[in-house]
Formats: structure tokens, C-alpha cells, sequence
């Protein structure tokens, strides 16, 4: 798994084989972690109740957030694709053996917390690797090409920076849009799977989806270091990706943004749909229509930055994003009536993707391939970290201060986020970067 597949000269990433691999088994992770959440949350509320549900699911978040930082070290000390292929038969091997387990007993907070905590454990170490692999797995043929030799051996030792900046945008498209895809199709299957099969049956279907995203992502070809990066990056440590961070110009205020604008739309947004549904009496019909008008919306982005070739000054570009969310999220509080709700959801489900898709694109472009596990794992805790803490005051501020105040105070993180992003000048000019042109310094 060291050497590149090759795509036609100016082939989209869409168009690429061994991209549209990575893809699939991407989707079908994500698939089976939905469906995974769901049945281990139903039924840890069918065997002991709402009360506990909570310690089950805080089983699973805990380690991954504790974690995630190691796993990203672990990804760059022995490659993004191998630490994926082993975390993603690990996490098989795990569901379905939940799956034998309840049918041999009635699931129970005993069995379900271990499968929570050891699952969390696995996906703190799988979420950084396969978030590291999009720049080794798409590069246009023209930079395999040295002076005119057709792929020599020294091919499959190109870092992965060579990966062209647009295909890279797509690529963070693609995601996107295999997440909406798969936050959409997971329930379902899930629904079905206990309806037909109970917990087992359900199990059964996020192992399945598993194994599936396992088969398919040992068919994916990626680049490797070269062996002199390859050693410094086994060598490094924690500490060292973290000072990176802190003193690279573009990605120490990126993450910063991550963080910030992550905070409210990584889950806290869905409990404040849930209040401010019930509190303007729409009922749970407006608050699906508006939480399916922020799915379209952020596909639509995704969509859009999946075709179009290139994202031009893309610091001003996010900083709009920013800005046009914050707008919509105070927007959508005070929303005299749902179909405005359901207009503002949609409004910030779009800005809101185009923010994801440049950050992450930026991430990749900006990032020495020997610490992009790292800095993958340190954005991805700024995503997901984050939100539990805050879903405590989701519920304390509507309760105060009513629905109105909670979507402004999203607002207003997402304007703080746009202010950071104009106000850092490093950021303010970032593009994403061609092969071979000069990248703002460390500091």
C-alpha cells in the first residue's frame, strides 16, 4: 500500500477509482457509527433507563476525547492507512461481539458500558487516521512524472503535500457529503435492524457495516514518506505535534476557529432545535423540517465544493462562511414562524458546510504530511471534544433565557470565530496552496 493510483491527467477527485474507494469505505464507517450510537443508546435505555442511558453513552465519549490526541501520534508513527485498517477490524471485532453477547444475555449496563468504553478507546485511534488520508490517496499524474521518466520507483515515496489543492477541496466535499448521507440513511437502517432483529439484529448491522468499510479501505492505495520522514515522524511525540501547532502562522489560529465554530453545530444546535421546537409549539414535525433544511443545506455546500475546481482566496472565503452563520443562527432564534426557521436552517446547514470544507481543506494543504496525523487529531477533539460540555448549558440557558438566547449566543460564537479569522493575518491571506509554492513559515 505504497504507491500511488494514478489518475488521468486533470481527472477530478470524483472521477478518481482510488479515491471513490476511500469514499465508500469511509461512508459505510460512518453508516455503521450511526447505527452503533443508536442501538447502543436504545438499549441502554431499555435495560436501565434514561437515568444511566447517560453513563453509557459518557463511557464511549470519555476515552475518545481523552485519547484522540494519542491516536493521532499513533497514526503518524505507523501511517494513516495502517492505523485505520487496524482500528476499523478492531471496532468489527468489538460489535460483534456485543452482537453474541445479548443474544446470550439480555443487553445490561455491565455489557454495554465495556462495549461503550472500548469502542471509544478504538475510534479516538481510528478518527484521526483515516481524517489523515485524504492527501495520500489523490496527486496528478503530472508530479509523478521527474523530468520527463514515466512513474519511476521513487513514485510511491512522494509526500502527499504533492496532492493538488482543488482535489483536495473536492475531497473535503465528498465527505461532507458522505456524512449528510450517512447521518441520513443510518437511522433507517438502524430502525429496521431492531425492529426485525432486536439489539442483536442491530449489532449485527453496524458490524456488518464495518467489515464492509474494512474490505474496501485494504483496497485503497496510499503514498508513503519518505523513509528519513518516516523516522522522524516515528519518533516524535505528543509534544512535539502540539508545538507545531502553536507555532505554524496559519494553523495555530485555524485550529482556534475549528474550535469555535464547532462548538455549537458538533451537537448542542440539535438539543436547542429539540427546546426551541417545543417552546414556539411547531412540534416535532418543525423540528425535523428545520434539522432536514440544515442536512440539505450542508450537502448542497458540499456538493458545490465536490464540482467546483478550486476554492480562490479561501481566508476571506471562510471568514464569510463564519459571518453569514452567525447571522443565520440568530436569525433562526427569533424566527416569527417555522417556515422562516425552516429557511434559516437551511441558510446556515450551507455556510456552515463551506466552512468545514475550507477548514479541513486547509488543514490538509498547510500540514507537514509527518505530523498530519497530529494536527488531525488535535482538530478533530476541537469538533467533537467541545460539545458534550457544553450540552449541560443548552438546557440551563433556554430554560433562563428561552430558545431566542441560545441561538444568539451561537451567533455569537460563530462572529467571535470570523473576527479571529480576519484578525490573524496569516489566515486572512490563506489559499489553498498549489505543489510546490511557498507556505507562510513557522514561528
Amino acid at each position: 500500500m505504497t504507491s500511488y493510483d494514478m489518475a488521468a491527467p486533470g481527472l477530478p477527485a470524483y472521477r478518481d477509482l482510488n479515491v471513490l474507494r476511500w469514499l465508500a469505505a469511509y461512508t459505510a464507517s460512518v453508516m455503521g457509527d450511526v447505527v452503533y450510537f443508536l442501538v447502543l443508546s436504545w438499549s441502554a435505555t431499555r435495560a436501565t433507563g434514561p437515568s444511566q442511558a447517560g453513563l453509557v453513552i459518557a463511557a464511549g465519549a470519555l476515552p475518545r476525547a481523552v485519547l484522540m490526541l494519542g491516536g493521532g501520534v499513533l497514526a503518524d508513527r505507523f501511517g494513516p492507512h495502517r492505523v485505520a485498517v487496524a482500528s476499523d477490524a478492531t471496532r468489527c471485532v468489538v460489535i460483534l461481539a456485543a452482537m453474541v453477547s445479548v443474544v446470550l444475555m439480555p443487553p445490561s449496563l455491565w455489557l454495554l458500558v465495556p462495549v461503550a468504553l472500548v469502542f471509544g478507546v478504538v475510534d479516538a485511534v481510528f478518527m484521526p487516521a483515516v481524517g489523515a488520508l485524504p492527501p495520500r490517496i489523490t496527486a496528478p499524474e503530472q508530479l509523478a512524472r521527474v523530468q520527463g521518466a514515466v512513474f519511476m520507483p521513487a513514485v510511491g515515496a512522494l509526500p502527499p503535500r504533492i496532492t493538488a489543492p482543488e482535489q483536495l477541496a473536492r475531497v473535503q466535499g465528498m465527505r461532507g457529503l458522505s456524512i449528510r448521507l450517512s447521518n441520513a440513511v443510518g437511522p433507517l437502517l438502524a430502525g429496521v435492524a431492531l425492529a426485525a432483529g432486536g439489539a442483536a439484529g442491530a449489532f449485527a448491522t453496524a458490524g456488518t457495516l464495518f467489515a464492509l468499510s474494512l474490505a474496501v479501505l485494504l483496497t485503497v492505495r496510499v503514498s508513503a514518506l519518505p523513509p528519513t520522514d518516516r523516522q522522524a515522524a516515528g519518533r516524535a511525540e505528543l509534544r512535539d505535534g502540539l508545538r507545531y501547532v502553536r507555532r505554524h502562522r496559519v494553523l495555530a489560529p485555524l485550529v482556534v476557529v475549528i474550535g469555535l465554530s464547532e462548538m455549537c453545530f458538533s451537537g448542542p444546535v440539535a438539543a436547542g432545535l429539540v427546546l426551541l421546537a417545543d417552546e414556539r409549539g411547531w412540534g416535532a414535525a418543525g423540528m425535523g423540517w428545520i434539522a432536514s433544511a440544515f442536512s440539505v443545506g450542508a450537502a448542497a455546500a458540499a456538493l458545490l465544493l465536490t464540482v467546483r475546481a478550486r476554492v480562490p482566496r479561501a481566508g476571506p472565503v471562510l471568514s464569510g462562511a463564519l459571518c453569514v452563520t452567525a447571522a443565520g443562527a440568530v436569525a433562526l432564534g427569533h424566527a416569527p414562524a417555522l417556515p422562516s426557521a425552516v429557511a434559516f436552517g437551511g441558510l446556515i446547514g450551507l455556510a456552515n458546510g463551506i466552512t468545514a470544507t475550507v477548514t479541513g481543506a486547509l488543514v490538509q494543504t498547510e500540514t507537514d504530511p509527518r505530523y498530519l496525523g497530529r494536527v488531525t487529531s488535535v482538530t478533530t477533539l476541537c469538533s467533537l471534544g467541545l460539545a458534550p460540555v457544553l450540552f449541560p448549558l443548552v438546557g440551563v440557558t433556554v430554560a433562563v433565557w428561552g430558545a431566542a438566547m441560545f441561538f444568539t449566543v451561537c451567533g455569537g460564537i460563530c462572529l467571535v470565530a470570523a473576527l479571529f479569522s480576519v484578525s490573524a493575518p496569516a489566515l486572512r491571506r490563506a489559499e489553498l496552496h498549489g505543489p510546490g509554492t511557498e507556505r507562510p513559515p513557522e514561528r
